[in-house]
């Protein structure tokens, strides 16, 4: 069995202590950023080169390409997708257009993707905007409505599907309650389990059947005063897989931000140990990498098996119409803004 981590790379191609890491720990897969990214031959180039390493041609790669402030791949050579909070806006005026350029958005963000070699995307996120909430959520929320939130999510991970691109739901079991931003400190959520299960749990448990999901770096005090979702045994057993039923591929969220305490070998350990299938490391530092190594076990054959049931969610051949997608998108905009 592969390794239950995800790794990133630090630059534009891989250095040879890179390869020989890689070769000798055979990870799940790998994560690109915008450090990664220069041009499309260049990026197809580095998606080759990571899947070469550990020969294996089926290795998910990753990204972040929401849209708006969270786009890895930008212009000139891609398009600027606009954040979810638009979707949001276009859904109040008109639902069935909110839907359908939600979809189309993400339909046409996967056919970029898949023409690189990268086959997932950490989207939908489909935590709720809070007022009062840190703005690291902010815009990328499609609304503060539990219904409208988990349509368009629904919505958008279709039109990844659509093209041949996973979709990630996160941050489970939600992330907009966060006063502080995980990557710099770890933010408490007080607010009661009734509170929870009529807000913030909602979407997840609508879209529970999607193929991945990536945790949050929350301390839920009603469900685990001591703990992280990430590493908290009873978020994941009780919450995640319990009360929203979700059994799919579970993903930490990366375990190099600060909301997480202690060293990235005990991470690592953690993380896989209470319940998440892949630990998930992003900024490719390796001294960092060797630590989350060390402290990740090989990939259970139950984490082998919902990577299956993930990967079969999806064909190899994408859509041939983005162009088509695209304009169709643009009139739905156009007309929301009239």
């Amino acid at each position: 069995m592969p390794l239950a981590a995800i790794f990133g790379c630090a630059g534009l191609s891989l250095t040879a202590e890179e390869k020989s890491f890689y070769q000798e720990w055979d990870p799940v897969g790998f994560i690109l950023f915008a450090r990664n990214v220069d041009t499309p031959d260049q990026v197809r180039r580095l998606t080759h080169d990571l899947r070469e390493t550990i020969q294996r041609d089926d290795a998910p790669i990753l990204i972040d390409q929401e849209g708006g402030r969270v786009a890895r791949l930008k212009p000139p050579h891609w398009r600027q997708p606009p954040p979810a909070e638009l979707f949001g806006r276009i859904h109040a005026r008109d639902a069935t257009a909110g839907v359908q350029a939600a979809r189309l958005n993400a339909a046409v963000i996967g056919a970029e993707l898949l023409d690189l070699g990268l086959t997932v995307d950490c989207l939908p996120l489909v935590d709720l905007r809070f007022e009062g909430a840190h703005d690291i959520i902010g815009d990328r929320a499609f609304s503060d409505d539990p219904g409208v939130v988990a349509t368009l999510g629904r919505a958008a991970a279709d039109g990844l599907m659509d093209a041949g691109v996973l979709p990630v739901i996160k941050h489970i079991p939600g992330h907009g309650r966060a006063v502080v931003d995980t990557h710099e400190a770890l933010p408490t959520v007080e607010a009661p389990l009734d509170d929870l299960r009529a807000t913030d749990f909602r979407p997840f448990r609508a879209l529970s059947d999607l193929p991945i999901a990536m945790t949050a770096h929350i301390v839920y005090r009603a469900v685990d005063p001591l703990f992280p979702a990430t590493t908290s045994p009873t978020v994941i057993e009780e919450v995640i897989r319990g009360e929203l039923a979700f059994d799919g591929l579970l993903l930490s969220d990366d375990l190099s931000m600060k909301a997480l305490k202690g060293g990235l070998e005990a991470r690592a350990r953690d993380a896989v140990g209470a319940g998440c299938d892949i630990a998930l490391h992003c900024n490719g530092d390796m001294a960092e990498m060797r630590d989350v190594a060390a402290g990740a076990p090989a990939l259970s054959d139950s984490g082998s098996a919902r990577l299956k049931q993930a990967q079969s969610r999806v064909s190899e051949g994408g859509i041939d119409d983005a162009d088509e997608r695209l304009a169709e998108l643009d009139e739905l905009i156009s007309k929301s803004a009239g």
